[in-house]
């Protein structure tokens, strides 16, 4: 090889290498991908459905969607301000999530409103067909989906276990998150009911400590003999509050959510909750593999629990008949 061609095969080399280093520095020069969102709107405080929460990440975990896979959840609090909710939902749908995941139905209505192509899946939307979120559950049309229950299919049991354990019950306060949508028609329903047994039933707003104080003032003074108290989120932190100033008026109650006997309260009835966030994800991880929510009918709650607190029933005097023990899930010592 004479120098000629010595000197032509050094300068090829060398622009070879030269492009191969280019390559490999443009290729780490490259802007990583964007993660993917999985935006989360309530509109209760963070903890008046951590549990619920945590069982949906925990579950979205186990199918692969993490931070290091490339996945975010965006969660947005309205803390018991539905005002907030247009604005949360309106930022939510800025970052352009793959999928938004609501619980509550005003949450589920505030998402609906800002956004008719990013995917809703509802996690305890209650009578989704009567507040208008979709028209039917089989096909539920547009982009959302979920898992519903549905109040209309309970408020009779709630009226029948108070009649059992509290025979003489005549005047009833709802206490519930009153700018709930919802919570009114479940007013209606109850009061529709307990016309024809001779009870009255009338909603008072538990949402904060001072709106609590209030109510139960107006319970003492009205004589109100049973209470009722709806699952909403943004009751559940003040639920210690809510059973000490029963077991103080010594008013029967009946709570939809079974943290409350937990805390002392008498008994509840209701959906099993936290088990519907697992299946929320599931929904999650169907419609990011690319199914519509359109082909996803709502799924209806059909487990529901009674857990009876053994020491509340024993310090409000009560006497549980074999109609209701024979139908407890739960005893709570």
């Amino acid at each position: 090889m004479n120098g000629f061609e010595m000197k032509r095969r050094d300068t090829i080399v060398a622009l070879l290498a030269l492009g191969a280093a280019a390559g490999s520095s443009m290729a780490v020069a490259q802007p990583a991908k964007p993660p993917r969102r999985i935006a989360t709107l309530d509109d209760s405080r963070e903890s008046g459905r951590a549990s619920g929460w945590a069982a949906f990440r925990k579950r979205l975990q186990e199918l692969g969607y993490t931070e290091s896979n490339g996945y975010l959840i965006e969660a947005r609090w309205a803390n018991a301000q539905a005002e907030r909710l247009p604005a949360l939902a309106a930022e939510l749908v800025a970052l352009k999530p793959g999928v938004i995941v609501t619980a509550s139905t005003p949450a589920a209505l505030a998402a609906k409103r800002a956004t008719s192509s990013i995917p809703i899946v509802f996690v305890g939307a209650a009578d989704p067909i009567r507040v208008g979120l979709v028209k039917s559950f089989a096909r539920p049309e547009a982009n959302l989906t979920g898992m519903s229950i549905i109040m209309s299919d309970i408020v009779g049991k709630w009226l029948e276990l108070l009649r059992e354990i509290a025979p003489k019950t005549s005047t009833i306060a709802l206490l519930t998150y009153t700018d709930n949508p919802l919570a009114m028609e479940t007013l209606r329903e109850l009061q529709q009911q307990a016309r024809p047994l001779g009870m009255t039933v009338q909603a008072l707003d538990g949402t904060t400590q001072s709106n609590l104080e209030r109510a139960f003032g107006t319970m003492a003074r009205e004589r109100v003999n049973a209470m009722i108290v709806t699952p909403s989120g943004n009751l559940l932190d003040q639920r210690q509050q809510i059973v000490e100033s029963a077991a103080r008026l010594r008013i029967p109650a009946l709570y939809a959510r079974r943290e409350y006997p937990e805390a002392g309260g008498l008994m509840s009835y209701g959906a099993d909750y936290d088990a519907l966030f697992p299946r929320a994800a599931d929904y999650v991880h169907r419609i990011l593999q690319g199914a519509k929510p359109s082909e996803l009918p709502f799924e209806r709650a059909s487990v529901f629990r009674l857990v009876v607190n053994a020491k509340a029933v024993q310090a409000l005097g009560l006497t549980i008949p074999e109609s209701v023990r024979v139908r407890v899930d739960e005893v709570i010592q």
